[in-house]
């Protein structure tokens, strides 16, 4: 994304920066965004914050899948995200993905394995993508959008 140096506030859609003006058509022009992120102190990164917050009327009705990961999984990252993302009227898939990586590869450098690490996350991955697939496909059943309101509201009175 780059620096923090717009003057006026996102949902203005006065852009002044070169750079914002890019981010601004990358987001517009995407299908769909898949935020993959660590879980960093029980939150998400600053950085990660910055880059939504540069932006308002972009992420509107935007499809958004959420991957966070960590020693923990990231599922604090993944409740704060969506709570950003309700407000800013994204589309967010019912399943998150919350990867938990070993002590190991935390603490002590270990490599990750993808196949022996996440194998145990696979069907969780496949449900995610599906749902990612049927919104930007405009094929989302009844049922998974009933459920994908039912977690804004939670997100929203959590």
């Amino acid at each position: 994304m780059g620096r923090v140096d717009e003057p006026g506030i996102p949902a203005l859609v006065s852009y002044s920066q070169p750079h914002t003006n890019a981010w601004s058509e990358n987001i517009k022009s995407a299908s769909g965004v898949v935020f993959v992120t660590p879980q960093y102190n029980w939150g998400y990164p600053a950085v990660l914050k910055n880059a939504i917050d540069h932006l308002y009327h972009e992420w509107r009705d935007k499809p958004v899948m959420i991957v966070t990961y960590g020693g923990h999984g990231g599922g604090r990252c993944a409740k704060q995200l969506r709570r950003v993302a309700v407000r800013l009227r994204m589309r967010i898939v019912p399943t998150s993905l919350a990867l938990r990586l070993s002590d190991a590869i935390i603490r002590e450098g270990a490599e990750l394995n993808p196949d022996r690490d996440f194998r145990s996350f696979a069907p969780q991955v496949k449900r995610a993508l599906s749902e990612l697939s049927d919104q930007l496909e405009g094929n989302e059943s009844v049922l998974a959008r009933m459920r994908r309101k039912w977690k804004v509201a939670l997100a929203v009175l959590s």
